[in-house]
């Protein structure tokens, strides 16, 4: 069904009789596990940074001498890393009639039976605030979509928006990508759970996690459970309850995710993401306010500003080019 362009009224969002049902999905598992709009980090610049470090190669034959000098000094380096947090801002405006219009059905009508949006929003026959709330449940859908593909983009000047690098282009170091696309396997998986280990990822086995939408979903069940004759778990992370299968490098959760690329799969150290909020002062993140009123109509906007804040990108991993069929 089409969106409303402009005021909403009675015309174009009439009410209607009986219980009111969501057709568009509204899950947003990565955003949710990682601390959803009211968890994460704020920060008080639009460019966010951190910074890695690391520790000298293991070494077994590094003993010293009795009565030795002391060995010549050494030290250890870091490298930064960063993000920007990007602006999300909605508008809405409600005519005074459809406020008022609560009992009133189709857009001339005769009142009859209950209010479709009271059995909604709790039992309020309120238009504004199921609006505010489907333009909540849609901006944490472009934020889902944006952590997992966003394209990092700082400007210079005003004329483009910023936009928060997300976690598939932010994984450079451990990615397997099929020049000719090719059927997901068992070693395929284990192959990218060992980069991710050798590089120093997937420590903690509660967040460990491989991300992948419909098609790939299938082929792990089929790959680790199936073939193995092995009945599927469940675990809980961040809130979020997932399915998990045991790898050669530890027990993994399975997030599906319907913004990950059917031809992608990714694996996670969930513990190292986190999302990046940019605080308004005295008003927070991801606010509404009114707009200035120029006629018979209620006008608000919605606003926010977040980013992805992804840790150490060597601590993921990701397979690109994967065949978009079952196996």
């Amino acid at each position: 069904m089409p969106g409303i362009a402009g005021t909403v009224t009675t015309f174009n969002s009439p009410n209607y009789v009986g219980e009111l049902f969501q057709i568009s999905p509204t899950d947003t598992p990565l955003l949710s596990a990682i601390g959803g709009l009211t968890g994460g980090e704020s920060v008080e610049a639009v460019l966010f940074t951190w910074s890695t470090t690391d520790l000298r190669a293991a070494d077994e034959t590094r003993q010293r001498l009795e009565g030795a000098d002391a060995p010549s000094p050494e030290g250890r380096s870091r490298a930064a890393a960063y993000n920007v947090v990007e602006v999300h801002q909605e508008a809405l405006a409600v005519s005074y009639t459809k406020l008022a219009a609560r009992g009133q059905y189709a857009s001339t009508g005769a009142p009859a039976g209950t209010n479709a949006v009271s059995l909604a929003e709790a039992a309020q026959t309120d238009e504004l605030a199921f609006q505010v709330r489907a333009h909540l449940l849609q901006i944490a859908r472009d934020i889902e979509k944006g952590f997992i593909m966003g394209t990092f983009q700082h400007p210079a000047d005003n004329l483009t928006p910023r936009k928060t690098r997300g976690l598939l282009s932010a994984i450079a170091t451990n990615v397997v990508t099929n020049g000719t696309p090719a059927a997901l396997t068992e070693l395929m998986v284990n192959n990218l759970a060992q980069a991710a280990f050798d590089a120093g990822g997937i420590q903690y086995g509660e967040t460990r996690t491989i991300i992948t939408n419909s098609i790939q979903k299938r082929n792990l069940t089929k790959l680790f459970l199936k073939d193995h004759n092995i009945n599927p778990t469940e675990a809980n992370v961040g809130g979020v309850r997932v399915d998990t299968i045991m790898t050669d490098f530890g027990r993994f959760n399975i997030m599906l995710d319907r913004y990950m690329p059917q031809d992608q799969l990714a694996i996670v150290s969930l513990d190292e993401l986190a999302p990046v909020f940019l605080r308004i002062p005295d008003k927070g993140f991801l606010f509404v306010e009114p707009l200035a009123k120029t006629g018979s109509a209620e006008k608000f906007q919605i606003y926010g500003e977040v980013g992805l804040n992804y840790g150490n990108e060597r601590s993921h991993a990701k397979i690109t080019g994967l065949t978009t069929t079952v196996l």
